[in-house]
């Protein structure tokens, strides 16, 4: 997959991972069986949402790969009831990973991004609330986010990048909880937090 529109050594960058049709068809039957609408597209390629995390991970691409996009109607709820459907993948050896930011304020003039910004108050607030939640395995709360987490218009001006984490959540099982295994900040006010659902 080539990636255009980013900056720096991210543009032009290409991961050769394979795919795997039968996984695939496999996470098609549980979606649908689970109730929710799944369409295939065997042409796209990976999104910088999958292929940027995977060239970390395995920079030989040596797995396959599967990316489930995240559902247009980008409800909270529906989006943990997605990685519940999934679940059944993690006894079948399969890591079902979610990547987006956990404070990602494009979008928000007034959470400024770039070299040299200070971390905002506000995304502090919101990440240290989102702390909280992850690692209470509080799936309640982080479906209301929009609502309870403070700053939240401002930390995730667009859900695009938080409905990923409830999936992932989801996939996890009932009572599942967080450990952070990640933070830090790029550009200010960008939240770069990773954790380990159990």
């Amino acid at each position: 997959m080539i990636s255009t529109g980013f900056p720096g050594n991210s543009t032009g960058s290409r991961t050769p991972a394979r795919g795997d049709p039968g996984l695939a068809r496999r996470v098609a039957g549980l979606v649908e069986a689970a109730g929710l609408p799944c369409d295939t597209d065997t042409g796209r390629g990976l999104d910088h949402g999958a292929w940027i995390p995977l060239m970390l991970m395995y920079p030989g691409a040596g797995v396959p790969v599967v990316q489930l996009s995240i559902q247009g109607h980008l409800d909270p709820v529906r989006h943990l009831a997605l990685g519940e459907a999934l679940a059944p993948l993690r006894q079948e050896g399969v890591l079902v990973m979610g990547s987006g930011g956990a404070v990602h304020p494009l979008g928000d003039p007034t959470l400024a991004l770039g070299d040299g910004y200070p971390t905002d108050r506000r995304a502090i607030a919101f990440n240290d609330w989102l702390d909280r939640a992850v690692t209470a395995g509080d799936a309640e709360s982080l479906v209301s986010y929009r609502t309870l987490a403070p700053s939240a218009v401002h930390a995730q001006p667009y859900p695009d990048h938080f409905m990923p984490l409830l999936t992932a959540l989801g996939a996890a099982g009932p009572g599942a909880k967080g450990t952070r295994i990640h933070q830090s900040w790029w550009w200010g006010n960008l939240g770069m937090g990773a954790y380990e659902f159990r």
